[in-house]
């Protein structure tokens, strides 16, 4: 339980700290936000890529707000019955069109606050870093009544804005290197990618589920990391570990993956099953993070690409899988309408890897049956016809710029 006199004096220096902080470069993402008095608008991604930053953006447009980020350590006993001496500080204070929550998952049972605020007709948006842990309470209390959006970090065209540089291998290298996370962008100190990395662990996944071996989580949480692009198992894990469990195991990748510090994707197959009990392979949500907390990352420039592919797939709301049949293609990407596209990725098309880069595509597209197919590379071009498919070679960095 918290004062209202608390509660004041955080919001209105909250607020003061948020209208003084910078806008940053205007967000892609803001271009498809549409905020209803009909839907809760809900933000999720990981920390620290810029949630707060939208939000800013978001509320340049609104006159009347209000806005709280429960992050805040003056919050820290806050409860489902402070919402109501909350919503009395609000109305004494701006009588708000909209209201902002940063990082309201920190509040147990919030989402009957929020339900109340959307019965209302009111305008509610929304943030969370950690992507499970929202959908379940949303659909408990917000079935049908919540637009979700996730954020990750910056873009490369996004990265280009930033720095005011054109795109090309030179600066897509750049952008590969150090990623996409704002603050590490301005200071460039891995320490910061490292401390997230920390911060993620600890808060969002040792804390959050109670788990008691926080060196074991880290020590498979950066094996992972250094290991994105390669097949795994649950089975090789629970033994390397020396686990009593799969499930274990299972849940550990679960609540990496709900904080957005990693993805798994299925090997692609027309049934179900078989992707459930096929290997999977993992990916990590920024190339400059895995970059600063893995030793072995950026020597395989190869991966770093995939790596680097397969965000922008998912930022672009593909489902994503591997295909791995006589021959291995990277990625099979499905979008809303159930189309299917196929993509090689390989730094650099050579003599000795061509075939074997070309036949894994071929094979590929064969199977989902389509005519044609992309190889993403650093900073080549070409075309193929085999098999009467046509294969087409571009720079990712080209590629990137046109397909957003």
């Amino acid at each position: 339980m918290i004062l209202k006199s608390t509660l004041a004096e955080v919001v209105e220096s909250q607020k003061e700290n948020l209208l003084k902080s910078s806008q940053g470069i205007l967000r892609d993402k803001l271009k498809e936000i549409k905020l209803s008095k009909k839907y809760a608008t809900v933000i999720t991604g990981i920390r620290r890529s810029g949630k707060s930053t939208l939000l800013r953006q978001l509320l340049t447009k609104q006159k009347k707000f209000s806005y709280l980020n429960f992050e805040d350590i003056r919050l820290f006993n806050f409860t489902l019955n402070d919402f109501k001496k909350l919503e009395e500080v609000f109305l004494d204070k701006t009588n708000p069109d909209v209201y902002f929550f940063d990082e309201i998952q920190n509040v147990s049972n919030w989402e009957r606050y929020i339900r109340t605020l959307v019965d209302e007709n009111k305008t509610i948006v929304i943030t969370g870093s950690n992507a499970s842990l929202l959908s379940n309470e949303l659909g408990t209390r917000l079935t049908g009544r919540h637009l979700r959006y996730e954020l990750y970090p910056f873009s490369y065209l996004e990265y280009l804005k930033k720095f005011k540089v054109k795109s090309s291998a030179n600066s897509f290298e750049d952008y590969i290197k150090y990623g996409g996370f704002p603050e590490y962008l301005n200071q460039k100190n891995e320490n910061i990618l490292q401390e997230l990395v920390n911060d993620i662990l600890s808060r969002d996944i040792v804390a959050r589920y109670s788990l008691r071996n926080p060196k074991m989580v880290k020590e498979i949480a950066l094996y992972l990391l250094s290991n994105v692009g390669k097949e795994f198992s649950y089975q090789n894990l629970r033994k390397m570990y020396n686990l009593g469990s799969v499930n274990t195991v299972i849940s550990l990748v679960g609540y990496f993956e709900n904080s957005y510090l990693l993805f798994t994707i299925p090997q692609f197959d027309f049934s179900y099953k078989k992707q459930l009990i096929n290997s999977k392979k993992v990916y990590a949500i920024d190339t400059g993070l895995v970059e600063a907390n893995s030793v072995s990352f950026s020597k395989d420039k190869g991966r770093v690409l995939e790596n680097a592919v397969f965000i922008h797939l998912k930022r672009s709301g593909k489902e994503v899988f591997f295909y791995k049949k006589k021959n291995e293609c990277d990625f099979i990407s499905r979008d809303r309408k159930k189309d299917l596209d196929a993509y090689q990725v390989c730094y650099n098309l050579t003599d000795e890897n061509k075939d074997r880069e070309i036949n894994g595509i071929v094979d590929a597209l064969t199977f989902i049956k389509k005519n044609s197919g992309l190889i993403l590379t650093l900073n080549q071009t070409d075309e193929f016809i085999v098999n009467e498919k046509k294969i087409i070679v571009k720079p990712v960095w080209k590629w990137m710029t046109e397909y957003s």
